[in-house]
């Protein structure tokens, strides 16, 4: 399995995603050697091996080594890109070819390659060199399935099934139409699709998602099916409390703060609510390239005395801050599915999510609201903070349906895609 981030060091839901699949299979028996460009040591390795790209040394060279790296194009991007993110602002764009000199692949095949882990200018650099690496590892292990998540890691997927002929399932966590709108940037689209056109089977998380997938990318039905994500139970010390220290209700988004996620609407509807009931605090907890964008709107809407950017948030830190909220609102323009709701309700916070989301799919226990209809997203803030029956409704039945949204049910659908390709693993 190849991944490019794993908890606690993630950006996103990708990482924690990767987190609860494998740990759902582990349930089901499936060994699981997951690959990530860089580890730190701090991740929680019960139920899998965590191998390091940066660990692993080239020391032999093989032909088909030398042939697949002769095919890489390398894409040089002036931007910050990371997997749900859209690309800030692309300087240039070369395609190229590199390596290809006898000198320098006498070099490469005896070397080890240094990865950041991160997402900065060089990471298409970073992309083709995990790809080689990954084609080092399938030829270096034994395994049934190659399963790779997201377009940093189809290349990887693509050299891994050159080399070994096994099948390839690739996992689409979101799409470049997610990410971008309509202005993709046409190298991940064209990544995405030969992963995509490579595998054997494509998992979406949403039925949002494989329309996309069907429709934009132009692959056949037959081979993509939809596994919705899950939450992890929630786990917090014995000891955990927290007091808010103020009386006011809060009102959370917590996410990227970028065009995908529709932080400008949560702004707005703030700023309609605080006008009917200024006894109300806001809070923007995430980075983005929109947020300097979001603190001069708030600034000039003039309700920064109620509304408060958090940053980013990891880990226990996120509970914290549900902890102190009274109402979870995701305003997605476009969300392939979306975790955050889920563990929203799993702290007992009632929350409003934009039709335009694939966990609207699966969840009944939440309000639903046009990711574009301020009016509509104001009212429900405003009807949740102030008809207790209906908070105490949505707390409810809400933690008892994300109770039961595990991934070892995700997992469970997921072995069954293997199993389709190769039988009983």
């Amino acid at each position: 399995m190849f991944g490019w981030e794993f908890p606690p060091h993630i950006t996103g839901g990708l990482g924690t995603a990767c987190y609860g699949l494998t740990k759902g299979l582990s349930h089901f028996d499936t060994e699981v050697i997951f690959v990530v460009p860089k580890t730190y040591g701090d991740e929680d390795l019960k139920h899998i091996q965590l191998k390091d790209a940066g660990d692993v040394v080239i020391t032999e060279k093989r032909m088909q080594y030398e042939e697949f790296w002769d095919k890489f194009r390398y894409l040089e991007v002036g931007s910050n890109l990371i997997p749900y993110m859209d690309p800030e602002e692309f300087a240039k764009i070369y395609d190229k070819k590199i390596f290809l000199g006898s000198e320098y692949r006498e070099q490469v095949f005896k070397t080890k390659f240094t990865f950041t882990g991160t997402y900065g200018k060089d990471l298409f650099q970073e992309v083709a060199r995990y790809a080689l690496i990954a084609s080092y590892i399938a030829a270096s292990n034994d395994f049934d399935i190659i399963h790779a998540h997201d377009w940093l890691t189809y290349s990887a997927g693509i050299a891994a099934k050159e080399v070994s002929g096994k099948p390839l399932v690739v996992h689409m966590h979101a799409t470049e139409f997610d990410r971008s709108g309509d202005n993709i940037n046409q190298g991940v689209y064209d990544i995405e699709r030969a992963g995509m056109e490579a595998a054997d089977k494509v998992i979406a998380v949403s039925n949002l998602t494989r329309r996309i997938i069907i429709e934009r990318y132009r692959i056949p039905p037959e081979k993509v099916v939809t596994v919705h994500n899950s939450v992890e139970p929630l786990s917090l010390p014995e000891d955990f409390k927290l007091t808010k220290g103020f009386k006011e209700k809060t009102v959370t988004f917590l996410g990227r703060v970028t065009f995908q996620k529709g932080p400008d609407y949560f702004i707005e509807a703030a700023k309609k609510v605080i006008d009917v009931d200024p006894n109300v605090r806001f809070v923007m907890a995430g980075s983005g390239d929109m947020l300097n964008r979001m603190i001069k709107r708030a600034a000039k809407l003039g309700i920064t005395t109620k509304f408060h950017f958090a940053g980013f948030l990891k880990g226990q830190e996120v509970y914290e801050m549900f902890s102190m909220s009274d109402v979870y609102v995701m305003p997605s323009v476009s969300e392939p599915f979306g975790i955050s709701p889920l563990e929203a309700m799993m702290s007992d916070v009632p929350v409003i999510i934009s039709k335009q989301s694939g966990v609207a799919e699966v969840l009944k226990h939440a309000l639903k609201v046009d990711f574009w209809d301020i009016d509509d997203m104001a009212d429900a803030i405003y009807g949740l903070l102030h008809y207790e029956g209906l908070s105490k409704m949505f707390k409810k039945y809400g933690k008892q349906e994300v109770e039961n949204l595990r991934w070892e049910n995700s997992a469970f659908k997921v072995k069954e895609v293997y199993k389709s390709l190769v039988g009983d693993v």
